[in-house]
């Protein structure tokens, strides 16, 4: 036989409803809020690419991407109307060949690169990296060696030439094994050789979604460091055109 639930209202006195309600409370918890994933990166190389694919010249002329990974960016510059040369510290099995990329596997800070050269330096998140061991192939700590890459960026980049990067930002940091965080002391420190053109800054609203903010909310940002996931810390994130100082 089938049973069914009858829900039968009872009125009680205004004094009496609120003791009941009381107990009620004591003896049954309220259910728990709604889970919210925790505010992490995800989303960023959606946020990098479209600004660096918008901030894109058209060639011709030399370019380099500095800590090109899959190379996808280099790829671009490519299909733009430059000779690339695409540098990584490990080997990077690309899944596509172009007649004018060039890889060259190795520290970027030993690389033979002709000074006053390239046109165009692109830089997507890789400089932050440098100088930490324990990611990407980085056996050694260096304090100043992602200072030192801007510096020979300038100095492979003729008069006038842009660069083009992203990087982690924040209240400054050190999250290792994984990067550096930009805040008000390092940042100005990287920038140094350079004149900045245009920056915009972002951070992940409430519900994990990347939204732009202003410089000052961004270099504000309270970093938090995942050691066991690179994936789950949390950051600012800030998008540059640069100039190499005259």
């Amino acid at each position: 036989m089938k049973l069914e639930r009858l829900l039968v209202p009872i009125y009680l006195p205004r004094w009496l409803l609120k003791s009941a309600v009381k107990v009620k409370r004591a003896l049954i918890p309220p259910a728990p809020p709604p889970f919210r994933s925790p505010i992490n990166i995800a989303g960023e190389r959606n946020v990098e690419w479209t600004f660096l694919s918008v901030e894109m010249p058209n060639g011709p002329g030399e370019a380099i991407e500095f800590g090109c990974e899959q190379g996808f960016m280099g790829l671009l510059a490519a299909q733009k109307g430059f000779h690339v040369i695409a540098n990584d510290l490990q080997e990077q099995p690309f899944t596509w060949q172009h007649p004018n990329v060039e890889f060259r596997q190795g520290d970027f800070l030993q690389l033979d690169l002709p000074r006053n050269h390239f046109d165009l330096a692109i830089n997507c998140s890789s400089v932050e990296h440098v100088g930490i061991a324990g990611r990407y192939g980085i056996e050694l700590t260096q304090d100043d060696g992602d200072i030192e890459v801007m510096k020979r960026l300038a100095d492979i980049l003729k008069p006038g030439g842009l660069l083009l990067m992203t990087a982690p930002c924040g209240r400054d940091a050190v999250m290792a094994p994984w990067h550096r965080v930009y805040g008000s002391q390092r940042l100005p420190k990287l920038f140094a050789p350079f004149s900045i053109l245009k920056e915009f800054y972002w951070v992940k609203d409430v519900q994990n979604r990347w939204v732009l903010t202003a410089r000052d909310k961004a270099l504000d940002f309270q970093p938090r460091n995942d050691p066991n996931d690179g994936h789950g810390c949390a950051y600012a994130l800030g998008c540059f055109v640069l100039t190499k100082n005259s």
